[in-house]
């Protein structure tokens, strides 16, 4: 059975990556570091799958990426619905354009220990989330990032890097859903255009929240 897609949500905005150069054979907690600590800056494009336990069709969506630590992203969705977050520094902006709706958010209320702490938040991970390595699989070495905190909704976070570069996600939910990312075209501490990180809703939306 076939359902109609639905849109993405917060918990996507996760980690994009471009890391430091990093000795051959790390491990991905190395590597994983390393980006965290030398990353201030980054853009990506992204593909994005959704499954979940019942036998609906995955969901399926593209788009582009941009952070800034500490606190600032830019996740846009182009395809199948055009949907932005942007974080700026103070608060998380939803923009729904087929809705004409806007969500906002106190930004460390909507980061906390969620996946975008892990790219746009400070370097200090151990304090929201149990970090590990998790093996090697297809080319890929693994970490298993589970936060600390109860409130996230989601179990855990699962990262996948080669050459010092995340190559893939998967963000495990508490209602049984998936979201696999993948990551192209990095480009590790490029500028960046202070307006990337800043929203202004458009005239007419409907702005709901703080």
């Amino acid at each position: 059975m076939s359902g109609s897609p639905t849109r993405p949500t917060i918990a996507a905005a996760v980690l994009v990556p471009l890391l430091v150069a990093f000795p051959a054979g790390a491990t991905g907690l190395d590597q994983l570091k390393a980006f965290i600590d030398g990353a201030r800056t980054g853009k990506a494009t992204f593909r994005q799958v959704v499954m979940s336990k019942s036998p609906r069709v995955p969901q399926e969506s593209n788009g582009t990426f941009a952070f800034a630590r500490p606190g600032k992203f830019r996740w846009s969705y182009d395809r199948p619905f055009a949907q932005l977050l942007v974080g700026d520094g103070d608060k998380l902006w939803i923009y729904d354009r087929d809705l004409n709706q806007v969500i906002v958010k106190k930004l460390d209320t909507a980061l906390g220990a969620t996946p975008a702490a892990l790219l746009a938040g400070s370097n200090t991970l151990e304090s929201n989330f149990d970090l590990a390595d998790a093996g090697s699989s297809a080319g890929l070495e693994y970490v298993d990032a589970k936060p600390k905190s109860p409130e996230t909704g989601f179990e855990r976070v699962r990262i996948g890097l080669k050459d010092n570069l995340p190559r893939a996600m998967e963000l495990f939910d508490s209602f049984g859903h998936v979201t696999q990312l993948t990551f192209d075209s990095f480009e590790r501490n490029p500028a960046l255009d202070p307006g990337t990180f800043k929203f202004v809703p458009p005239p007419g939306v409907d702005v709901v929240g703080n």
